[in-house]
């Protein structure tokens, strides 16, 4: 197999989108959404294909490279190591699951809805097989686009205000990071002679301490703005709760990513002593936000509220992890974004179904429904578990691992994160309890419709995905663990654990 696979991979959504679109005038919604799940379908087929021959550790593998605007020294240069390839598999994963969600909508711009998913998985495959820093920054604006209409046409009654919240909150990190990737280019430029946007290049060619610092914390400003770390977070409950279900499991499964994944492809490598002055602070941060995310998530009444300010929680995991420089942290951080992923959405897919059959997402408007729908019980409870960090799915693996990762670097922080993890025992199990134990809490809740095939398949796809990784966590943490181990090569730390 050679690198074209993965342009192929790249731009096959965004094929489909633009097939939809001229087309659309002639096409029915159901035929538009067939067309874009079986367009879908077949990236995650793509993506299984490169999983199934990537070697671990062996770094960068489908290299795709040609020349694209040669006079500023931007390429086209594509690939995947073990970090991006799982975000690659989790992106190919959730968009035919968010589809599926979407499925029985309301039929207004249900094309739009369809056409714009696809455009977004193509943006967010870009994301995170860039080799070139400016074609990483092409694809991460790309992606704000769709979903800023996803959430202005889709979303709530407030959603002209969480729409512009979300692009200004992003649009204004970005900013700082291009200015800083311009800066990385000319520095390179002034010093050999030769202007590129090339990783691998750049990632030789390292700035003084001086600059490192202010370029280091320009990146950081798109990335925690993405991730979302406190105190930057407040768009993310605002853009959740109006953004329609098929948009939050975007939101939370993978955009939020980005932020985790440039972080880790990026500072370290590029800033390698400002990484290692700044890792404490950025630490910290991970802590603060899984406590603080932990205590908000407490006291809100509405479920999708409360299922947001969770994602700032887990979250906090990915940046204390990535942020420690050891191998177990960065290990268990990458797999936690794909953890969280799964459960992040499933737990979004979960309201979604919620609220098509009760039109409430007040808390106290539940209980009971294990009577009801027993086999959605089961489901829920699986994810549940995932996200409270129960042994044999994939958020006690991810979790474990940052904690051992925390401890080796600061024993203080990974007391405060311990802390967390009960924390998150408490809300999890609480929610859990107040939807589904307990007598019928209101009459009309007896009467719910189960769950048909499609709402099942879904639900099954996230538990089975989060048991894959719990259950036999080995070859994931051998997919991730040699890139991990040459990231931190170049620091100097590449220690056990």
């Amino acid at each position: 197999m050679n690198g074209g696979l993965l342009t192929i991979l790249v731009f096959l959504p965004a094929a489909a989108a633009l097939a939809l679109s001229l087309a659309s005038r002639l096409l029915s919604p159901a035929v538009v959404k067939v067309v874009g799940l079986a367009a879908s379908g077949l990236t995650l087929i793509l993506a299984a294909t490169l999983a199934l021959g990537f070697t671990p550790g062996g770094g960068f593998q489908f290299v795709d490279a040609a020349e694209w605007i040669p006079s500023l020294g931007v390429s086209w240069k594509v690939g995947v190591d073990g970090i991006s390839l799982l975000m690659v598999l989790l992106t190919s994963v959730l968009v035919p699951l968010a589809l599926l969600t979407a499925w029985s909508g309301s039929t207004r711009g249900e094309k739009g809805l369809t056409i714009l998913m696809l455009f977004m998985e193509t943006a967010m495959l870009g994301v995170f097989v860039s080799m070139d820093l400016l074609l990483f920054y092409f694809f991460w604006e790309a992606s704000l686009i769709p979903m800023y209409f996803i959430i202005g046409i889709w979303g709530g009654s407030r959603r002209v205000y969480a729409t512009m919240k979300f692009f200004l909150f992003t649009f204004a990190g970005s900013v700082l990071m291009l200015a800083a990737i311009i800066t990385v280019a000319v520095l390179q430029w002034k010093r050999s002679g030769v202007l590129t946007f090339d990783t691998g290049i750049l990632a030789l060619s390292r700035p003084a301490i001086e600059a490192q610092r202010w370029l280091l914390w320009a990146f950081l400003a798109a990335f925690l703005v993405k991730l979302p770390a406190v105190p930057l977070h407040t768009w993310l409950p605002d853009a959740h709760v109006e953004a329609p279900t098929a948009g939050s499991i975007i939101l939370a499964g993978v955009l939020l990513k980005m932020g985790g994944y440039g972080l880790v492809r990026f500072c370290p490598v590029l800033f390698p002593a400002a990484a290692l002055e700044s890792r404490y602070i950025l630490c910290a941060l991970g802590v603060a936000g899984i406590l603080y995310g932990g205590v908000m998530v407490m006291v809100q009444k509405d479920l999708k509220r409360l299922v947001a300010y969770s994602s700032v929680s887990h979250m906090g995991y990915v940046l204390a992890g990535l942020a420690s420089l050891t191998v177990a942290g960065m290990t268990g951080a990458v797999l936690q974004m794909a953890s969280h992923g799964l459960a992040i959405g499933a737990l979004f897919a979960i309201v979604g179904l919620l609220y098509e059959r009760t039109h409430s997402r007040d808390l106290a408007s539940y209980g009971g429904l294990s009577r009801v729908l027993p086999h959605f019980a089961w489901a829920f409870l699986a994810v549940t578990l995932c996200s409270m960090g129960f042994p044999g799915t994939s958020g006690f693996v991810s979790e474990f691992l940052v904690l051992l990762g925390l401890w080796k670097y600061s024993p203080e922080l990974a007391v405060f994160t311990a802390g967390g993890v009960v924390l998150s025992a408490v809300y999890m199990l609480t929610m859990y309890r107040a939807v589904m134990l307990g007598p019928v809490s209101r009459k009309e809740l007896a009467s719910l419709r189960p769950l048909n095939a499609r709402e099942a398949f879904v639900l099954a796809c996230f538990v089975f995905g989060i048991l894959a990784i719990g259950v036999w966590p080995a070859p994931w943490i051998e997919m991730v663990r040699g890139d991990v181990l040459g990231i931190l090569g170049g620091l100097g730390t590449a220690v056990q654990p």
